[in-house]
């Protein structure tokens, strides 16, 4: 469409890019966000680079993947440069997550293409495949296993009425398997009883006995669309969409006898089968019927959408106004909208803790880009503002480490366990002592969420510095970087010298986690140009 029909239609349309790097293929998607958040796919391209090829039997992305992957890359940042995007956002799995020379890619993607990657988690692809589902598919009541199949994970969510109780990150991605187990012809009975042992010795393992049986599974990624495409070519003679397509496992089963029993040849030719998938389509299958049969569901809806939706609908959530988020494919209404509901039955003071999540997500977007800080961690950090005072319902003296427990057996909807973890940290070390691996709780985290709930309290106790005298005097809190310090500009109509000396105060958590000094100035918010008075250390 022409510039000038578009500027017709909206005078400043909003328009996303999000790209997935995954183990098998780069997928890219340009979308265009209405005034209700909704979007329109503008663009959208695939390209099965192979970048996780021989990964899990060296250990290491290879040249030859790498280098094709890198001039996808470039090509899609040109592309969603074309649409004029006001973010893209790209973000890696499995592949470069796994391997040794991952951030080396990253780091390469940069200096050839322009391009950040973020290497998330699994844990974070299960929020996004979570995400879109909620987006496509009423949960509300049911018993539901959330899954993704990606070439070198799949993701489990297992929810019951849209509230997460487990989540799991198993290594059984379509490419994984097929490159131990084979794939490439038909599989004799004796691999393929080696086939589904492996698998299932992942799910005794890892998976072990679930709380419950779910009514139904939903499930996205190339494996199950390509069973989806297959079954309904199967059933009804032609293919339509395959978004909400609705199979049975025994349909699952059915196709999975018939492809095993192939050659990649003759794979290459069945209805509805992407060719470039056959090699990897038996192992997918494969990894389905086992996790259906030992989750004991038996209906799976196919989400088309996935990780690049849940991906967008979480940019457009971060684009909208913060009055007009809703429950449609955003995370605020059953994540934040849960904390903050959670806050008023602990009686917590409502406005100071809102002025004190939104000071320390301005802080956090000021630090974000040049120490790397995942993109999860501003809506723990946010989570962890609105809950630091709950304690206060049980005592003030210890009200901190009674966030923390509060925190964990709150029931608070959508957060995985370690989103609570770090969350119910985050609380904890708002005031008093530093985080240490002597506290049992903390040092029970991961390494790298350790460094992450240092460098997310340090924020908060500076944040919450900045309201000392629950007056919410401070407008903004703006955060710039330099050579060994940070310039903390705080704009306020009236001296905030209070506030400013308690932040001064509580920044020691905040240096040491940042190795920066921090130095306040203030900025009169009434005036847009006067002079900047730098405030004395006291």
């Amino acid at each position: 469409m022409p510039a000038s029909s578009r500027s017709a239609v909206s005078p400043d349309p909003l328009r996303l890019g999000a790209i997935d790097i995954g183990t098998n293929s780069i997928r890219l998607v340009v979308a265009e966000v209405d005034g209700d958040g909704h979007y329109r796919v503008l663009e959208e391209e695939r390209e099965m680079t192979r970048l996780g090829h021989g990964l899990f039997e060296r250990g290491r992305l290879l040249s030859e993947p790498m280098e094709r992957s890198l001039a996808v890359l470039a090509k899609m940042k040109t592309i969603a440069k074309g649409f004029e995007v006001a973010e893209l956002r790209a973000v890696a799995t499995s592949a470069v997550r796994e391997a040794s020379n991952g951030r080396a890619f990253c780091q390469d993607v940069r200096r050839r293409c322009g391009l950040r990657v973020e290497i998330i988690s699994g844990e974070e692809e299960a929020q996004l495949a979570l995400r879109s589902a909620l987006h496509h598919f009423d949960l509300s009541g049911r018993s539901v296993a959330i899954v993704d199949i990606g070439g070198g994970s799949m993701e489990v969510t297992l929810t019951a009425g849209a509230v997460v109780e487990e989540v799991w990150t198993l290594p059984l991605g379509a490419v994984r398997l097929s490159e131990r187990y084979g794939g490439d012809d038909a599989l004799s009975p004796r691999r393929w009883r080696r086939l589904r042992r492996g698998i299932d010795r992942v799910l005794d393992a890892q998976l072990r006995k679930p709380p419950f049986h779910p009514e139904i599974m939903i499930g996205s990624g190339g494996t199950f669309t390509n069973l989806a495409q297959m079954v309904q070519v199967e059933r009804e003679g032609d293919l339509r969409t395959v978004q909400g397509y609705a199979m049975s496992r025994a349909d699952v089963v059915h196709l999975l006898h018939r492809l095993r029993a192939t050659t990649l040849a003759e794979r290459r030719d069945i209805a509805g089968l992407n060719p470039k998938r056959a090699d990897i389509i038996v192992a997918g299958a494969a990894a389905v019927s086992r996790l259906a049969k030992r989750l004991d569901t038996q209906q799976i809806f196919v989400n088309g959408g996935g990780l690049r939706d849940g991906l967008l609908l979480a940019m457009i959530a971060d684009h909208r106004p913060r009055d007009a988020a809703d429950g449609e494919g955003g995370r605020r209404p059953y994540r934040l909208d849960s904390a903050r509901a959670f806050a008023r039955q602990c009686h917590s003071s409502e406005r100071h803790c809102e002025q004190v999540a939104r000071l320390a997500t301005q802080l956090f977007d000021g630090l974000a880009e040049r120490f790397e800080l995942p993109k999860e961690g501003r809506e723990l950090l946010e989570a962890g503002a609105l809950l630091h005072d709950i304690g206060y319902v049980i005592n003030h003296a210890k009200h901190h480490k009674h966030a923390y427990h509060l925190i964990l057996h709150g029931d608070l909807l959508g957060f995985t366990q370690r989103e609570l973890e770090i969350v119910a940290c985050v609380a904890r070390y708002h005031r008093k002592a530093y985080p240490s691996k002597r506290h049992g709780a903390f040092a029970r985290l991961e390494r790298g969420d350790r460094r992450l709930v240092r460098k997310l309290a340090g924020i908060l106790r500076v944040a919450d510095g900045l309201d000392r005298t629950h007056t919410q005097r401070i407008s903004d809190a703006l955060c710039a970087v330099h050579r060994g310090f940070a310039e903390l500009t705080v704009h306020a109509r009236t001296d905030p010298r209070v506030e400013i000396w308690d932040a001064e105060r509580k920044a020691g958590l905040f240096e040491r986690a940042f190795k920066l000094e921090p130095r306040f100035v203030w900025v009169r918010a009434a005036e847009k140009r006067s002079p900047r008075l730098r405030l004395a250390a006291s």
